[in-house]
């Protein structure tokens, strides 16, 4: 035998002394990183609802009234203001009572605040009437409540005759009756059939 039975016991009680060091360091470290955990979830609630591909249908008295397209929804209950974000891009299309699309508007980013009855569209909006007139700018609130779509920022309306560019806008729900506020020219461009 190599080790006396005084020097076995000597040795492994300093390898248990070893390993409890050890282990009192890695609880240490593990509880340092846990408390990082919970102080993180608490300052951050998830999410109430998460769904990809989220398709909606909203009728009134069975009708169908319009239809919402978006790759992620994502509603937010736990705010001070809650809302639902579509923060990759949103697609509707709002309907008449035969089903024929009476204006479409499409963005890269949007948010709706049910509370409040309003909507707000970033990044790439446009939207289309049923005459087939085109709005382009970069942000869109549609006020539900007050019936109407308003933006303070860089407008651009093509018709199938005239392009007007303003800054500032206004328009009933369906995009059918609408105005520039500060317009900044109209050009007219000859379309050929």
């Amino acid at each position: 035998m190599l080790f006396s039975k005084k020097k076995y016991i000597q040795v492994r009680s300093g390898a248990l002394f070893a390993m409890f060091i050890l282990l009192s360091l890695i609880m240490v470290s593990c509880e340092n990183e846990i408390s990082k955990i919970n102080t993180v979830a608490k300052d951050e609630d998830p999410p109430a609802i998460t769904a990809e591909g989220f398709e909606m249908l909203i009728s009134d008295s069975s009708v169908i009234r319009s239809k919402l397209q978006t790759p992620l929804f994502i509603k937010h209950n736990n705010e001070k203001n809650p809302y639902i974000e579509f923060p990759k891009g949103v697609n509707i299309e709002k309907y008449d009572a035969h089903m024929n699309v009476v204006s479409r508007i499409t963005a890269q980013y949007a948010k709706n605040f049910p509370a409040d009855d309003r909507w707000e569209a970033k990044n790439n909006v446009v939207a289309v009437n049923a005459k087939g007139d085109t709005l382009k700018t970069e942000y869109l609130v549609w006020d539900v409540a007050k019936k109407k779509i308003y933006s303070d920022q860089f407008v651009k309306i093509i018709q199938k005759d005239q392009v007007y560019t303003g800054i500032g806008f206004e328009s009933n729900p369906d995009f059918s009756s609408y105005h520039i506020k500060n317009l900044k020219g109209n050009l007219y461009v000859n379309v050929d059939k």
